[in-house]
């Protein structure tokens, strides 16, 4: 009685992720992203590359651990030589910055425009490129109309689509499938050795159909993502200027 009662409830959740427009990958599939348990928060435990991921940016600080999370996906989402599209009206990312996550600045197109709705206009348009794997998107604000349309493009294609939101007073009613919240944390310094640890960021999922939401943390390991221990290192943190980027 219990396993069809579970059944049937898989079931309801599968149909309502179509109604909604949003297709989830099964399992077998597709790739995982090397995401750990963030990645079990998902529909069968996969980050879900068709869809768009909506990253709100409170504070200046938001939106430069943000850049470096999203940064670290491209490195696993541009690893088959695929490209991408940046876009922005007021971009503070240094290019070069996003070498820390093995992501090469030269196979990444930054458009700088003076109005947000040239953005949205040149994402759906960039969404539609099967020779790109991502497009990151900074603007204010996505209505449910726009989310839509960058939906839809990218079901077409398969091209997952960034947004970093940078004014979350503004109404946030759209269909993103996934929306995060990224902060940074202290990174840890090995002993006796210079400089500063590998950026580390507080994870929060604060929507996902049909998955869990949940907070971590997390540590960009040089070449992947790692849960932070905090019983091995938790006198060794670095407490000074944060390792950033942007």
């Amino acid at each position: 009685m219990m396993d069809a009662k579970k059944e049937l409830i898989e079931k309801l959740q599968k149909d309502i992720l179509l109604w909604q427009g949003y297709k989830p990958q099964e399992s077998g599939t597709a790739e995982q992203i090397g995401l750990g348990i963030v990645e079990t928060a998902f529909p069968n435990g996969i980050f879900p590359t068709k869809g768009i991921h909506e990253f709100i940016c409170a504070m200046p600080e938001h939106s430069a651990a943000s850049e470096g999370f999203i940064g670290a996906l491209l490195a696993v989402l541009m690893k088959d030589g695929a490209g991408c599209v940046w876009i922005s009206t007021s971009r503070k990312l240094y290019p070069a910055s996003l070498r820390t996550f093995n992501v090469d600045p030269e196979r990444i197109i930054f458009m700088d425009v003076s109005k947000e709705q040239d953005v949205l206009w040149i994402m759906e348009e960039s969404l539609k490129c099967d020779a790109l794997c991502a497009v990151v998107a900074e603007i204010n604000s996505l209505n449910v109309t726009e989310s839509r349309r960058l939906q839809l493009a990218v079901e077409k294609n398969g091209v997952t689509g960034f947004i970093l939101r940078k004014n979350p007073r503004k109404a946030i009613s759209n269909i993103a499938t996934a929306r995060w919240r990224i902060s940074p944390l202290p990174s840890y310094n090995e002993e006796e050795m210079p400089g500063i640890g590998f950026p580390r960021w507080n994870v929060e999922l604060l929507k996902v159909r049909n998955g869990t939401l949940g907070s971590w943390e997390l540590e960009w390991a040089g070449d992947r993502f790692v849960n932070i221990d905090h019983e091995k290192n938790k006198d060794n943190f670095y407490y000074g200027d944060q390792q950033q980027i942007g």
